[in-house]
């Protein structure tokens, strides 16, 4: 029987990934989260053999955990599923030890399927994710807005980036403005972190 630990912030897409997998004769869900926080010390209890991880978790991130969970329960591989498909953060995730990385959106099937691969010793990856990740870390952001982007992220202001680099308060928040758009980011601070996971700062 191939044990998985699930962590996934979204109730009822966690209780949705719990259902479905609980179908499958060969497979039990040992354990459901709903945070970062305790990944670790619940393998370290149930030692699943997959860990199903979202990325944007509450406290640990879902890379974070995986690198821990590498350590402290080797035998457990970490299956990131996520709605976060950047090649910064498979090129992360592959750093973190991760064996498998899928998009939320995939067939139920496949994903049943990446689990028994994982169970296996195999690496299940998006390949058009891993297609992207393998191409050079080429940005559209342009070099000003790399370079306003940059200063916001060490911490400086609207008007102390406008006096260092001569340009008006507005400009500046243009350029910001312009940043968050291309990234497909929330906010500056999601667009700072896009940024840093694609390698761009």
């Amino acid at each position: 029987m191939i044990r998985v630990l699930l962590a996934e912030d979204v109730q009822i897409l966690r209780r949705a990934l719990a259902s479905l997998i609980a179908l499958e004769p060969d497979i039990d869900v040992v354990a459901e989260l709903a945070d970062g926080d305790h990944i670790v010390s619940t393998a370290e209890r149930y030692r699943p053999h997959v860990a199903v991880l979202d990325i944007d978790l509450p406290g640990t991130d879902g890379i974070t955990a995986a690198e821990a969970l590498h350590t402290a329960v080797p035998e457990c591989r970490a299956l990131i599923l996520t709605s976060l498909g950047r090649p910064g953060n498979l090129r992360r995730a592959v750093a973190a030890s991760v064996s498998g990385f899928l998009l939320k959106d995939i067939d139920p099937e496949r994903l049943v399927a990446a689990i028994r691969a994982l169970a296996r010793g195999e690496h299940v990856v998006d390949p058009e994710l891993a297609i992207a990740a393998l191409e050079p870390k080429a940005t559209r952001l342009t070099a000003r807005e790399v370079e306003v982007l940059q200063l916001t992220a060490e911490g400086e202001g609207t008007r102390q980036i406008a006096s260092r680099l001569c340009l008006s308060v507005g400009t500046v928040r243009n350029y910001l403005t312009a940043t968050v758009s291309k990234l497909n980011a929330r906010n500056r601070v999601d667009a700072i972190r896009i940024a840093q996971q694609g390698g761009w700062l």
